[in-house]
């Protein structure tokens, strides 16, 4: 073993203390940078040959500790916690910011029409579909047929949500109809997350003890899993959807965009990023990435196998997603 780095860095774990919200959000705004989106593959596979030679005692001479975790984050960043496999570029939360504020910020423009109600919302829910699926717990594949099944439902589902709300809305105030958006966003996730990563729900995501060692597979964990990343998805959704209606009901009287109307959208999705760069990160952190949960709140079976095994154990873990 050669270079100056000591061998028992764990970075298994993020840099950060994940007990405390603080360090979770450093943790995320570390994550969710969308500066990795623009890594090369070659910088990628860098990150993570640094990263699994580390792992096996191999250190390259030179490197620092801060290089070290910087390749930590750019793996974390790219790579599937649970397969290692190279996710969906859209997919990766270093993408959410620029996606989503192109997204949201076209979806609070143009909502005066069905069809463009329509187009918008299944955009949203095609690129909700790719992040959930991109970002689940655990490793069992979903095959085709699911997929495509979850996908059809989960859009769907969405876009009718968010039609249904559009047609209730058409004799309120223009400023209550910017809050449609809001509202079918809020609505759609309750139906897109849950459809998209149904294989959980069926047969359950790995649980492990705190050392990592995996002790089975728990639907119980999956259901607390989705219910805290809806929470975080809905409310990260929360200060871009819900702060720039009124801005953009108090910019729409003025002369400036009376004279300009076309820059309605670029001001709308630029302050949905504004939002978003903050919320992505802090909504994230609501909840630990390392989730647990007692053991006598798993399924008997796996109760039952669990206390013959590790009789002490109290509590189990596992990757909730995001």
């Amino acid at each position: 073993m050669s270079g100056e780095l000591p061998p028992n860095i764990n970075i298994k774990e993020p840099r950060w203390d994940q007990s405390t919200f603080v360090g979770r959000a450093n943790h995320f705004f570390t994550v969710t940078d969308p500066r990795n989106i623009l890594l090369t593959n070659e910088q990628l596979e860098n990150a993570r040959k640094v990263v699994h030679d580390y792992r096996q005692g191999i250190i390259p001479p030179g490197l620092t500790e801060n290089e070290l975790w910087r390749a930590k984050y750019i793996y974390d960043s790219a790579f599937h916690p649970d397969t290692g496999e190279k996710m969906i570029l859209i997919g990766r939360m270093s993408a959410q910011v620029p996606m989503n504020m192109t997204i949201t910020g076209c979806m609070m423009t143009f909502y005066r029409t069905t069809p463009a109600v329509l187009f918008w919302q299944w955009i949203n829910q095609s690129f909700n579909a790719v992040v959930n699926y991109t970002n689940r717990s655990g490793d069992a594949p979903l095959t085709v047929n699911e997929l495509g099944t979850a996908y059809v439902s989960a859009t769907t589902g969405a876009v009718a949500t968010a039609l249904g709300l559009n047609a209730l809305t058409k004799h309120v105030s223009p400023l209550i109809g910017r809050f449609v958006p809001f509202a079918a966003v809020a609505a759609a996730n309750c139906i897109n997350i849950p459809l998209m990563r149904q294989r959980e729900l069926k047969v359950g995501i790995p649980v492990t003890d705190e050392n990592g060692n995996r002790l089975g597979e728990s639907a119980n964990a999956a259901k607390q899993a989705i219910t805290q990343v809806v929470v975080s998805r809905i409310l990260m959704a929360a200060p871009g959807m819900a702060i720039p209606p009124f801005i953009m009901n108090t910019l729409e009287k003025k002369a400036f965009l009376k004279r300009f109307p076309w820059m309605s959208a670029p001001i709308q999705v630029g302050l949905v990023g504004f939002c978003l760069v903050f919320a992505t990160p802090l909504c994230c952190a609501l909840f630990p990435q390392k989730s647990s949960m007692s053991v006598t709140s798993l399924e008997a079976e796996l109760q039952a196998k669990i206390q013959e095994t590790y009789p002490e154990l109290r509590r189990v873990y596992f990757n909730k997603g995001l």
